[in-house]
């Protein structure tokens, strides 16, 4: 469903991803994890088409997203660290408004916003106004928008960063339920227990590369995922220290 291949950025002479490949298959939940400033963010905006590569591709749902890139995200949810939000707009306008400019057809509107009014757990915020929401209540619209074209591929940037612990806990099970046979979900996170347990599988990144790709069901039995986190992003570290070449953390010390 999603095929990332040698995927590099490069701003100047700052490396800020660095030929990184991975794969999330059709149906599954993939974490995509990395401490500040391992590339994360910019990974998310480049598959989303959201940000140009230097080289390297991303093939969405069989479509290249730089060859074929209106198709291509026509195909993808995007829920960004701070959801897009018009705070003086109602939350079905909104969710509207988003519909329409996703393409979905006037006759389906409605239906649309009502499923993901449901999914979400919106039905009773439906007039409400978006810039007086809790944070909670912000980030389900964020998922609702990202859902509302009931697309194949869903991209979540840290989609409980600021939450309460109830609210974590209901966003993720959210979360669980937007993947299914048919949907693949992407989710950056640096909650690890978020990883364990709602992903399939895991890509840790570190200095702008791929340090770990792997099933979680496949970890080292009585491995915890911190265990595996920290592990990857030693050994990644030491190797760019043996290769001579800089990790992003470095590079930013360098510049500061």
């Amino acid at each position: 469903m999603i095929e990332v291949r040698h995927l590099t950025k490069i701003y100047g002479n700052f490396v800020a991803v660095r030929d990184v490949s991975f794969n999330a298959d059709k149906g599954s939940i993939l974490g995509f994890l990395g401490p500040n400033g391992a590339g994360k963010t910019t990974t998310m905006r480049i598959i989303t088409g959201f940000m140009p590569a230097t080289s390297g591709t991303v093939v969405i749902d069989g479509l290249d997203i730089f060859d074929n890139s209106l198709e291509a995200r026509r195909r993808i949810g995007y829920l960004p660290e701070n959801p897009p939000l018009y705070p003086d707009m109602r939350v079905d306008s909104y969710l509207r408004f988003v519909a329409k400019l996703r393409g979905v057809k006037g006759s389906q509107i409605e239906d649309a916003l009502d499923h993901a009014l449901k999914v979400c757990g919106l039905e009773d915020m439906t007039h409400r106004i978006c810039g007086q929401l809790s944070k909670g209540y912000r980030q389900r619209v964020g998922l609702a928008q990202a859902l509302i074209h009931d697309p194949p591929v869903l991209v979540l940037d840290e989609p409980t960063i600021g939450l309460d612990p109830r609210q974590i806990h209901e966003i993720r099970g959210l979360i669980k339920t937007m993947a299914t046979n048919e949907r693949t979900v992407v989710l950056s996170t640096h909650i690890l227990p978020e990883v364990s347990q709602i992903c399939d599988k895991v890509v840790i990144i570190n200095g702008g590369r791929v340090a770990l790709e792997q099933k979680i069901a496949d970890l080292p039995s009585g491995t915890s995922l911190e265990d595996v986190f920290l592990q990857a992003i030693t050994k990644e570290h030491h190797e760019l220290e043996g290769s001579g070449e800089e990790t992003l953390e470095e590079v930013g010390a360098g510049r500061s």
